[in-house]
């Protein structure tokens, strides 16, 4: 199988982890915060050492220390910038400041949904790209991503069951919100099979790792630390590095 091929089917296998999170949503109309705690610390830590180890490091040897680090930074502000014209608060964080209306439950859902859509599609192109550039890492990035759009599907569905009562709705807007990883691969495939170089797939690992970095330092972590002022926010983080650490040493 040719890496254009396995990158599209890590990509879709990734973006239907959404779905394992929207079944999980479907077990309960909120979930413990703890446990959701101490899932998105997971995926924060998860995110954070693929980024510095494995797609900044992949690009600066690609490209250069300067040229890799001005892709990461560019990545981080395209993140902030959609960050900062889509709203996406997940339902914790509204769960924590005493509760919603059945409107604002649906409302939040429908703008995580789309949120979380929309920072799927540059993780399909991550997805892509990290496995032309080794099979190994296409699979390790994949996993991440996968980890966290667990807790993600969840995201979506409680607002939206909670607020419907419809577990048929929120399941299909939690796995719609998935299915933007795939479309994100095809869409990278067919702009960069064109032009594909090393040095490509160097700036694009390098905006990516700053994408990733950007969402669990902005998303995921605080969300984790609202849900609990405790340490499981931390403890998840840690968790998450020992993990991938682990899964990388495996691949190795």
């Amino acid at each position: 199988m040719d890496g254009m091929a396995l990158g599209l089917i890590l990509s879709t296998l990734a973006g239907l982890a959404t779905v394992v999170g929207a079944a999980l949503g479907m077990l309960t109309r909120q979930a413990g915060p703890r446990v959701l705690s101490l899932a998105l610390g997971f995926s924060g830590g998860v995110m954070l050492h693929v980024s510095y180890v494995e797609l900044l490091g992949s690009a600066m040897a690609s490209v250069g220390f300067v040229p890799a680090h001005i892709a990461f930074f560019v990545g981080m502000g395209a993140m902030f910038a959609v960050d900062a014209l889509i709203p996406h608060d997940y339902f914790a964080e509204h769960a924590t400041r005493g509760g919603a209306s059945a409107q604002q439950l649906a409302k939040t859902g429908l703008f995580v949904a789309l949120g979380i859509g929309i920072h799927n599609f540059p993780e399909g192109m991550l997805t892509l790209a990290g496995t032309l550039q080794d099979p190994k890492l296409g699979f390790a990035i994949a996993a991440a991503v996968a980890i966290h759009n667990i807790p993600e599907g969840l995201a979506v569905a409680a607002p939206i069951l909670a607020a419907t009562g419809s577990r048929r709705r929120a399941f299909a807007w939690a796995s719609l919100s998935g299915m933007a990883e795939p479309i994100g691969a095809g869409i990278a495939a067919a702009v960069l099979l064109p032009f594909l170089s090393t040095a490509l797939l160097g700036y694009v690992l390098a905006a990516v790792a700053g994408i990733m970095v950007f969402i669990a330092l902005d998303e995921l972590v605080p969300v984790s630390r609202e849900l609990d002022r405790g340490h499981w926010a931390i403890l998840g983080v840690i968790a998450g590095l020992v993990v991938m650490a682990g899964s990388l040493a495996l691949l190795a």
